[in-house]
């Protein structure tokens, strides 16, 4: 495993290497990427069994918010294949593939930005998100996470698997080059973009805990990612 050391050094020279290098618009890049996007993300595959583990047995409505192709949901699937899931993601290619995969299921797709999305009042026994939210600033993500508390029932639960900055340096060092980028490239406020902009455990965990939730669990899973699993109490 790379030293905290090596590690910045490399994400420094990385930033240095595509400092000119434009921003792509969050839909496009997926949609370009489509064709080997499962492959790519087989890496994670550990983590997704982890994830769908977490699940309380007794849930039985979910919202998984970017789901892409579903990935997750395999796995949420095998261990419950009644489950009914409402999954929103920007793509609509990757919600063609879901929709393919999974036709006997019980799942509604919804193509939209998912900060748009009315997830009502008390009405999910769990919402998910896994490798998504790290592309957004804390001001969004900390909103989205009291719409997402309002939203589930008592007792209900957050899982978040996630992209998660190993200090400080990191989170400022990558979203000041976020906005940097998006001031030289004259991207409007509204144009979700494909750019690693992760918080810090601690961070991250502020802004749910700021949200009403309590932290139930952190699990470090074998393929790197962090899942957290936060509750909403009575």
């Amino acid at each position: 495993m790379k030293s905290r050391e090596t590690y910045m050094q490399e994400l420094k020279q990385w930033l240095q290497d595509i400092a000119d290098t434009p921003l792509e618009e969050m839909s496009d890049f997926f949609t370009k990427r489509l064709a080997d996007y499962e492959e790519h993300m087989s890496i994670w595959e550990k983590s997704y069994q982890v994830f769908a583990e977490s699940l309380p047995a007794e849930c039985r409505r979910i919202l998984d918010l970017g789901c892409g192709t579903g990935l997750e949901l395999d796995q949420i699937w095998k261990r419950n294949p009644d489950i009914e899931v409402t999954g929103i993601d920007l793509c609509e290619g990757m919600l063609d593939k879901l929709r393919e995969k999974h036709s006997d299921k019980r799942l509604t797709t919804v193509c939209l930005d998912y900060f748009q999305y009315d997830f009502g009042w008390g009405k999910w026994d769990a919402a998910v998100s896994f490798e998504s939210l790290h592309h957004f600033l804390p001001e969004r993500k900390g909103e989205l996470y009291q719409k997402l508390w309002n939203g589930l029932k008592d007792g209900g639960v957050f899982i978040l698997a996630d992209y998660i900055a190993c200090c400080d340096e990191e989170e400022e060092l990558l979203r000041d080059e976020y906005l940097k980028k998006r001031k030289k490239f004259g991207i409007p406020d509204n144009c979700f973009v494909h750019f690693d902009i992760p918080l810090t455990l601690e961070h991250e965990s502020k802004l749910l805990q700021e949200a009403g939730f309590a932290i139930a669990k952190v699990l470090d899973d074998p393929d790197g990612a962090t899942i957290i699993i936060a509750g909403k109490g009575n």
